[in-house]
């Protein structure tokens, strides 16, 4: 393999202004006036307050998964549960035992850190803590009120075959199952 060298400093980027456009219930959507390689540019940049997600592990081994409607696809999804924050700051492992128990009407008293994420680096700043369920405790679902949300067991052979078939694209969900299939010597 061969190792390619850097030549030289990568020019440095500047932000020269950013203005808010958009505030929503999740995320806030400002416009960038950076210059750079000497060049004035608009960049549009996505703020969001960060999210946590869990791979829950049945007694049985099964990977508990959500499955639910997602309007920017316009179809469902099947996912690990996850959810943002409640405010910024909130401890993510924090957040990770409430959406277990909300989405799938199972708790955990001993989250494991599984791995951490950036979602989409191009234009946004989500950044989403990953945590391991094992040991899981029934409770029952606490859904959103717009939330309709189907609770699923899947062997992870047949969740990493949806992935490397294009059938499970949300990106969270496929590192957390490759990274959970790793870490368990799968």
């Amino acid at each position: 393999m061969e190792k390619l060298t850097n030549t030289g400093a990568v020019p440095p980027v500047i932000r020269k202004n950013r203005q808010l456009k958009y505030t929503g219930t999740i995320l806030k959507i400002y416009e960038d006036t950076v210059i750079a390689n000497g060049h004035e540019a608009r960049w549009d940049y996505i703020h969001h307050d960060g999210a946590a997600a869990v791979v829950a592990v049945a007694d049985d081994g099964k990977l508990l998964m959500v499955r639910q409607y997602r309007n920017a696809l316009d179809r469902e999804t099947l996912e690990i549960p996850a959810g943002k924050l409640d405010e910024p700051g909130e401890p993510t492992m924090e957040c990770a035992a409430r959406e277990l128990e909300e989405e799938t009407g199972y708790r955990c008293e001993n989250l494991e850190y599984l791995m951490s994420m950036n979602t989409t680096v191009a234009f946004c700043d989500e950044h989403i803590d990953i945590y391991l369920a094992r040991n899981l405790i029934p409770s029952r679902q606490r859904l959103d009120e717009d939330e309709v949300i189907q609770v699923e067991a899947w062997e992870l052979e047949d969740l990493m075959e949806l992935i490397f078939t294009g059938k499970i694209t949300d990106a969270k969900t496929s590192a957390a199952i490759l990274a959970y299939a790793r870490k368990c010597g799968r």
